[in-house]
């Protein structure tokens, strides 16, 4: 081998070993100092890479539920106060259906009307005054929202919060205020009450029927059947109805101004209830023997007096028809009071009937239709078209537009007024109880997300600890390497530094 001085080749590779050494465990010491394994993009450049993009993703993760937090409190302030307006709205309800109740006086009434005004006035400051942060919950303003929940683009939840404030809660109504005729019999009431064929309706766009058969081939218009199509066919799309029919005759003297045997029988919601009296029974035996037909078979009919008045109801407003046989001895100027048996009709000249001889049987009849609300919470128009006749404020056969009725209209100080008053309350129930149920299903929704998200973040993290952070054990039994590999080149490199001190052993 050649001995030389000026260069310490085996001296300068244990150095340079020992440099190295000294960077792998300087590295290795901060590893196990900071915890991380990449510490620079030359350490792991592609494991820094995707770390990287994890660690996004998992902050992008923790701040999309911050948000969905954030919005899952504004939403429960929002549905608490739409709760609160709810309980008012049970309580308008309620006071309307009181004030329905002919009972109350006028004085009664007008309290009532007061308190309704008043859970109005508190309705209307609840949906104007409900926020968060200074944004508006419940006042219309708090539309098309969305919360973005996820870690990438478009990642997000659509909340909508309708105008709950008194002056947009109530019902888009078209009412009809009945009709009545009268006639020799059931079947000379042609024309808007009586058809020889079932007639139809159209509500929303869609055809339901609008009579019950009462004879062969004989057919009555009937709101109350109308209202029961609403209720039954229509409720998916939003749809209420109520049909009212009340009817208070005329003062009540006898079934006719003559002696005789009277059959009354009434054509109610499509069945028949036969009563047979002495012309001159007493309105109180009369109304007895009405009830009683009417309980037995089967016929929603209830009769009572009112101020000598004979009052007859259908609790479901169906159409009231009554045809009246007369079997009497006198021939002629007989009058049957079909007036005093039912409403009080415009034209009474065909109650009063001259018998052709003695014995005949004389004939009456009359129909009262009952008062028709339709309602929902959108717009909507109808074709009430039924015999080209007028039905209420409406011209039938062509579109009857609705018309929105918010709670400042609702008056309860007559019988009629209530009763609307009571469907806006329902409509606006439904409609409250509608937007709460969408805030907590949107809640509900936030809340999976929430829970979901929380489990994909917890899982990126462990990802990216995977590729990013120090595996202790591994690191440690590598230091102990890199430690014991360092004491060995320093003794190497004191060994390596004593070669050349060979050279003095051959200048001797």
């Amino acid at each position: 081998m050649a001995v030389k001085v000026n260069f310490n080749e085996a001296a300068a590779q244990t150095h340079t070993a020992l440099i190295r050494n000294e960077r792998l465990m300087n590295k290795s010491l901060l590893r196990l100092s900071t915890g991380m394994r990449i510490l620079n993009a030359s350490d792991d450049s592609a494991g820094m890479f995707i770390s990287d993009m994890l660690s996004t993703v998992a902050k992008g993760y923790d701040q999309g539920n911050k948000n969905i937090q954030t919005g899952i409190s504004a939403l429960q302030i929002a549905e608490t106060s739409a709760g609160q307006i709810f309980d008012k709205l049970q309580e308008i309800y309620v006071r309307a259906q009181n004030a329905a109740n002919d009972i109350n006086d006028p004085v009664a009434r007008a309290a009532l009307q007061q308190e309704i005004r008043n859970f109005v006035d508190a309705i209307q400051k609840i949906g104007a005054d409900t926020e968060y942060n200074g944004i508006k919950l419940l006042d219309g303003t708090f539309k098309d929202k969305y919360i973005h929940y996820g870690a990438r683009l478009e990642q997000t939840v659509y909340l909508s919060v309708e105008d709950i404030r008194a002056q947009n809660l109530g019902a888009h109504i078209i009412k009809t205020s009945g009709y009545k005729a009268q006639a020799l019999s059931m079947t000379g009431l042609t024309g808007f009450v009586s058809f020889t064929a079932p007639q139809t309706v159209s509500i929303g766009g869609r055809v339901i029927d609008a009579s019950f058969q009462y004879l062969t081939n004989a057919y009555i218009i009937d709101a109350g059947k109308i209202a029961e199509e609403v209720n039954d066919k229509l409720v998916d799309i939003g749809f209420k109805a109520k049909a009212i029919n009340v009817s208070v005759g005329e003062r009540y003297t006898g079934i006719a101004n003559v002696s005789g045997t009277a059959t009354l029988t009434f054509y109610v919601g499509g069945k028949q209830a036969t009563v047979t009296a002495e012309t001159i029974v007493s309105l109180n035996e009369l109304i007895e023997k009405i009830n009683r037909a009417a309980a037995t078979n089967g016929v929603d009919l209830t009769a009572s007096a009112d101020a000598g008045r004979l009052v007859l109801t259908s609790s479901k407003g169906y159409t009231i028809g009554l045809q009246v046989n007369l079997t009497t001895s006198t021939t002629t100027g007989i009058v049957i009071n079909i007036h005093q048996l039912i409403n009080d009709l415009e034209d009474k000249s065909t109650g009063s009937i001259t018998a052709p001889s003695a014995g005949s049987a004389t004939t009456a009849a009359a129909v009262k239709v009952g008062d028709l609300y339709v309602a929902n919470e959108k717009e909507f128009t109808a074709e009430l078209d039924v015999g080209g006749k007028k039905w209420g404020n409406y011209e039938i056969g062509g579109a009857a537009g609705s018309e929105f009725k918010n709670l400042y209209s609702i008056d309860v100080n007559t019988n009629e007024g209530a009763e609307a008053s009571m469907l806006i309350a329902e409509i606006a129930l439904r409609r409250v109880d509608n937007i709460r149920a969408q805030i907590g299903a949107t809640m509900n929704n936030l809340q999976s997300i929430f829970e979901s998200q929380k489990v994909a973040y917890d899982n990126t993290k462990e990802a990216e600890s995977v590729i990013r952070n120090t595996d202790y054990a591994k690191e440690m039994a590598e230091f102990t390497t890199l430690q014991i590999r360092m004491q060995a080149t320093i003794a190497m490199l004191a060994q390596a530094n004593t070669l050349p001190q060979l050279v003095l052993q051959l200048l001797r």
